[in-house]
């Protein structure tokens, strides 16, 4: 495994996202274009810190992850990856950052990557889970549920 650059000058609640496919410009254009759009009912203003830099080609969720240990507030990353590049809706991967030390016991763990520990999302729905995330409103495994019942596994709406 790599050791990729540490993740700096990401605001507390700023979403991240990493590139980590570098075939397609015009996709990555399309993807990042699509995530700066206001969100929501209010249309809140998107707040998303971009990781674009050839030295992420093909990372692995893995190296992606180990490069993000240290920032305690961040509970999921983004990997806008080859599938997210070729797919007409460009979803997401949204990788959880809870391991198993994070949580009371092997069960809990269990319970809560029930359904994985990753899961599609399409860009217009980034914030959401983003956000619900960060304030505890809801957690990892309701989204990847989510996700799970949709016939291609990705999260497009509550």
């Amino acid at each position: 495994m790599r050791a990729l650059p540490a993740v700096t000058g990401r605001a507390e609640f700023d979403a991240l996202v990493v590139r980590t496919d570098y075939l397609d410009d015009q996709a990555w254009q399309e993807v990042a274009a699509s995530l700066m759009e206001p969100w929501g009912d209010r249309q809140y203003e998107a707040d998303v810190h971009f990781i674009d830099d050839p030295v992420w080609s093909g990372a692995t969720v893995d190296e992606v992850l180990t490069a993000v240990r240290g920032d305690d507030s961040l509970a999921v990353v983004f990997l806008a990856d080859r599938t997210t590049m070729q797919a007409k809706s460009h979803p997401l991967l949204a990788v959880t950052t809870l391991t198993r030390e994070e949580c009371v016991d092997e069960e809990d763990y269990e319970q809560l990557t029930e359904f994985g520990c990753d899961f599609r999302t399409i860009p217009a729905r980034l914030h959401e889970v983003h956000a619900n995330l960060s304030i505890g409103n809801l957690g990892f495994e309701e989204f990847a549920a989510w996700a799970h019942d949709d016939p291609e596994g990705i999260f497009r709406s509550f």
